[in-house]
Parts: C-alpha cells; structure tokens; sequence
C-alpha cells in the first residue's frame, strides 16, 4: 500500500486516531497509513476535529494534542482560492459531491497519485494521475 506521494481521506484518519473504533482491521490498515508520513489538507483536519467532536466526544484539548502529533507526521496543505476552483471543475466532470471533489483537487496540488479513501470509488483515475483506493478491499 505504501506510496511516496499518497494522500488520505478523512475516513481514514477517523479510523486511525478514534479510539472507540469497534473495526480493528481498519484500524490497523489505518494506522499503518498514517504511520507513512501521508499528505492531507486542512480540510481533513476540520472534517476529523468535527467528527471526533461530535460522534466520539473528543474534548477540544484531546483533539488538539492529537492533531499535534499527526503534524509531526503528516504533511498538511491549506485550501486555496486555486484549490476550490479546481474542486468545482472536479465536481462538474466526475460528479462527486463538492466536499469530496475539494479532497480531490487537494491530492492533485499535492502531485499525489493515490488517494485512500473508503468513500470514493475504488480503482477510479482522476485527471489520469491520481487513483482512488480504498484501503481496506
């Protein structure tokens, strides 16, 4: 699975860092994910903080202490203004939803060429460099 320019999405990183996961396989595939020093955009950090906020109870200190470690292992880039304008041309060609199509034009600014993600579709080429791939198939 490894890749050197891999990008993951935020169902990923919800398995690999939420503690109450009852899917133990995808915690470990996860895990091994994120121990690989991926790519991912701050778009992902707000989706996680939201989830782990919201369905798993995370105080703001547990959510903030854990995103400080993920930094020293993750590369985050920020939504641009070129970000958002690619996502809505992503959208309009593949029919993905903005939120997703917002992931999509941020794995291709990164020169990404996998994206994981459980919530795409699976063996999908966006932009005939960047290929969907749910980890845990």
């Amino acid at each position: 699975m490894q890749d050197k320019h891999f990008f993951i999405d935020t169902n990923i990183l919800i398995y690999a860092l939420a503690r109450e996961s009852d899917a133990f396989h995808k915690k470990q595939i996860a895990i091994d994910l994120l121990s690989q020093s991926p790519i991912l955009s701050t778009q992902i950090i707000n989706e996680c903080s939201n989830v782990l906020r919201r369905k798993f109870n995370w105080t703001y200190y547990e959510i903030r202490e854990t995103f400080e470690f993920v930094l020293t292992i993750a590369t985050v880039i920020n939504v641009s203004i070129a970000t958002i304008q690619q996502a809505w041309s992503i959208g309009e060609k593949y029919s993905y939803s903005y939120f997703d199509s917002l992931v999509l034009a941020s794995a291709l600014e990164s020169d990404c060429n996998i994206l994981y993600s459980e919530d795409m579709q699976n063996g999908q080429t966006i932009e005939n460099c960047l290929k969907i791939v749910n980890p845990f198939k």
